[in-house]
């Protein structure tokens, strides 16, 4: 499937991210702001902190696979950094105690996860039998681990077999025409998920069908309950279940 342009470099995001802080806060607080996520970007490079980022390999460990954030090379960490949004892989419980309570006959569906970053969430979403998975991730070098971590994967409990690792901008993703589960794991900062969630609306809207919406650390939900279209099914602090009423 392709996004049209190519991912953003990080000399770009890092325009694209002065711009709209200037925009909106005047280009004194704007460079202030950007010295704040370079002083923490050091902070969490030095090697105490790293260490604590080993804290999500488990998963790596039980199935041989690269997703953990300890891993990360510091271009994409930087580049997160300046994006807003720094890679950190799903919890296995919660995705299993979410995706997979969903009341839907999943080999209708398309998994669609949006930051989808090494590709731990459409590994764990191969354990059901969706009609496809994809995932959408901006930076090439997450992406490339993501497809070497799809090759090697081998579980006797995978059920679905179709997954592609996209890369590209989530805002210009063509959202295919069957039933969907929408995957966020806070994955972009506002004006984007702003744009991902817009676009999708618009596709239901062209196409009606089912659609749900699984959303990790929801610290935007309030984007989705903008739209009258999609219903808060439950949720917690930790996540919050939508489906859309077709």
């Amino acid at each position: 499937m392709d996004l049209g342009r190519q991912p953003a470099r990080l000399f770009e995001i890092l325009v694209l991210r002065l711009r709209e802080d200037a925009a909106r806060n005047g280009w004194l607080r704007a460079g202030r702001h950007l010295w704040m996520d370079i002083s923490e970007f050091l902070r969490e490079s030095l090697p105490e902190r790293r260490r604590l980022r080993y804290g999500d390999i488990e998963y790596d460990w039980d199935h041989r696979v690269d997703t953990t954030s300890a891993t990360v090379n510091w271009k994409a960490r930087l580049t997160g950094a300046f994006s807003g949004i720094e890679y950190q892989p799903c919890d296995p419980n919660l995705f299993r105690q979410t995706v997979g309570k969903l009341p839907v006959n999943f080999s209708d569906f398309v998994f669609v996860d949006i930051g989808s970053g090494k590709g731990r969430a459409l590994l764990m979403a191969a354990d059901y039998p969706f009609r496809q998975i994809l995932g959408v991730e901006l930076l090439p070098s997450l992406n490339e681990i993501a497809r070497a971590n799809l090759s090697q994967y081998k579980s006797p409990t995978q059920r679905c077999f179709a997954i592609d690792p996209i890369c590209g901008d989530a805002r210009e993703l063509q959202f295919p025409l069957e039933p969907i589960v929408l995957f966020l794991f806070n994955p972009l900062p506002e004006p984007a998920l702003n744009a991902v969630v817009r676009n999708f609306v618009k596709s239901l809207e062209t196409k009606p069908r089912p659609a749900w919406i699984v959303y990790h650390n929801p610290v935007l939900e309030h984007l989705l309950q903008k739209y009258s279209r999609f219903r808060r099914v439950e949720g917690d602090q930790q996540y919050a279940i939508y489906r859309s009423q077709v």
